[in-house]
């Protein structure tokens, strides 16, 4: 009979609990609008929204290969599986065009659709929670206002229980702190302009933080560097790895044009988040150069111009000309010299000069994920510009051994460093990307 009183007993608080937990995690749905309710845009709004949505990299996440911007579908892996980007144009059938502003912004910040069900949060909205409300309805005017698209995003390919929406208000119970920025009293207005552009619809530590085991953000270690797509998104602050301190003109002028002498060009994911930065209010860009600058510098190398020859660079008095230096009897020095001096160890302009690799962070970050990619796939000329270095990719001519030691050699070479660990497994990962 006690037995049996214990059995009754836990059952009672297991239904309890479960309710309890259905309770929080359930969410009701907004009434859907008519769109033609809502009249003429505010074109102020629209305006503000549009350079919003650039600040955000909206148009990246939601816009698959060859479709229409913001209609969706885009392939987003993670490590739990496939996740595809809903349509985010005022469709009424298969975007929002029948979501009111308030399901809007209760999606950015609280990471729920105006059906009420729980949204994946490979949609930052651990960072949108930040958004003041000005700026979310100045989004929503935005969206409201381009060009409908039918277009119905595939779906998500995700493991039992993972495909259960209702799990993720656990994972919101434990990790999401949803509140308005908080501006900080003892820094000035551009500081906190940055840093609610950077947290918050920026959502920078998104890529560039460590991640625990449930894919939640290391709070405790922000900007200390991350993965994305195959890419290795760099510390930033003390914990950046780059060989020249980040110094705040360098950073507006790298987010601005995505190329700086002194730290390379970006590639991968950071590709598409300068092409929409270019083309934002540049007092934002230097709002968010300001903040980032100000997350500290770790000791060692300064921020002065380097020495005009260092190694890898040789002086051409023709300027033209290849450099032949002596070939190193190594494997990884041998496939240098042949594939990579000529432009590298030369004093040609850009975009046909290498760019100095004794400055690289690919060479001297912990991971080389990065420099892997930039041999396998290279540099490709962006928007005509002549002044951000070109680079072909030599994946068709170099197998994984070669690229392996040619990795080794320029570590060793220009960074002082030791080979990395998995560097083999690095290549075949990146070559399986291509």
């Amino acid at each position: 009979m006690k037995i049996r009183l214990i059995l009754l007993a836990l059952l009672a608080v297991g239904t309890v609990g479960s309710a309890g937990a259905l309770l929080y995690a359930w969410e009701s749905a907004i009434p859907p609008i008519d769109p033609k309710s809502l009249g003429a845009p505010d074109r102020a709004a629209v305006r503000r929204g549009a350079n919003l949505a650039l600040l955000g990299d909206c148009a990246t996440c939601h816009t698959a290969p060859g479709a229409r911007p913001y209609a969706g579908g885009l392939a987003m892996p993670t490590p739990f599986g496939t996740i595809y980007s809903t349509n985010i144009t005022p469709d009424p059938e298969t975007g929002i065009g029948r979501w009111s502003e308030r399901a809007f912004i209760r999606a950015l910040r609280s990471g729920v659709d105006r059906e009420g069900r729980h949204l994946y949060p490979a949609f930052p909205y651990d960072h949108f929670t930040r958004v003041s409300d000005e700026d979310a309805k100045a989004l929503y005017a935005f969206f409201m206002s381009i060009e409908p698209v039918r277009s119905s995003a595939p779906a998500n390919e995700l493991p039992f229980p993972l495909n259960i929406r209702l799990t993720l208000a656990g994972w919101k119970l434990l990790f999401l702190r949803q509140g308005p920025f908080v501006v900080d009293p003892s820094k000035d207005e551009i500081w906190n302009k940055g840093k609610y552009l950077v947290d918050g619809l920026g959502h920078c530590g998104a890529c560039h933080s460590p991640r625990n085991l449930l894919g939640a953000e290391k709070t405790s270690a922000g900007f200390a560097g991350g993965d994305a797509e195959g890419w290795r998104a760099y510390a930033l602050g003390r914990s950046s790895p780059s060989p020249i301190l980040w110094e705040e003109g360098a950073l507006a002028d790298y987010l601005a044009r995505g190329f700086h002498p002194l730290h390379g060009t970006a590639q991968g994911p950071m590709a598409n988040v300068v092409e929409n930065l270019s083309r934002v209010d540049p007092a934002d860009v230097r709002a968010m150069a300001h903040y980032l600058a100000s997350l500290g510098k770790r000791e060692g190398r300064n921020g002065a111009e380097p020495e005009a020859l260092g190694p890898g660079r040789l002086p051409q008095s023709a300027g033209i000309q290849a450099a032949t230096p002596p070939v190193p009897s190594v494997p990884g020095g041998t496939i240098y010299a042949t594939v990579c001096a000529s432009c590298h160890e030369s004093d040609r302009s850009l975009p046909l000069g290498g760019a100095r690799l004794d400055l690289s962070t690919a060479i001297t970050d912990d991971t080389p994920a990065n420099l892997v990619n930039l041999v396998i796939k290279g540099i490709p000329a962006r928007g005509g510009a002549s002044t951000r270095p070109i680079m072909p990719g030599f994946g068709d001519v170099l197998d994984d051994r070669q690229i392996s030691d040619l990795a080794s050699y320029l570590r060793n070479r220009f960074a002082g460093k030791p080979q990395w660990a998995g560097l083999n497994k690095a290549v075949a990962e990146a070559r399986g990307g291509r």
